[in-house]
């Protein structure tokens, strides 16, 4: 049997209700502010995740060309922050480990080649 990733739920609910109302409440605050990458802070160098909160702004403002531009992961986390506000009965969620790093990586790898390092 394949190594699962396991997720409780519950935690990932309120993190996800507080990204979506972030993610429509950051582009009206004065300067428009972010959270910058550590590791591209540090390094020049982007992580996996690099350009989900604009991306996630975006998809919020129905921007989805600019939303997949930034990182297209963006979309799915947002369509998986409402389906977890939306079914509230929902309580785990499971996937083959191999899957989370293959998503992990592809992700990667598009945000090296976003930033010119591929």
């Amino acid at each position: 049997m394949a190594a699962r990733f396991d997720l409780d739920l519950s935690p990932v609910r309120y993190a996800g209700g507080a990204m979506l109302a972030l993610g429509l409440v950051l582009p009206h605050l004065p300067g428009n502010p972010g959270l910058p990458c550590p590791l591209r802070t540090v390094t020049g160098v982007p992580c996996p995740f690099c350009g989900l909160t604009t991306s996630v702004k975006a998809v919020l403002h129905g921007d989805g060309h600019a939303a997949w531009a930034a990182n297209p992961f963006g979309i799915l986390i947002v369509a998986f922050a409402v389906v977890l506000v939306v079914r509230p009965r929902w309580r785990h969620f499971s996937l083959p480990t191999v899957i989370v790093l293959t998503g992990v990586a592809i992700s990667w790898l598009f945000e090296l080649h976003r930033y010119h390092f591929i």
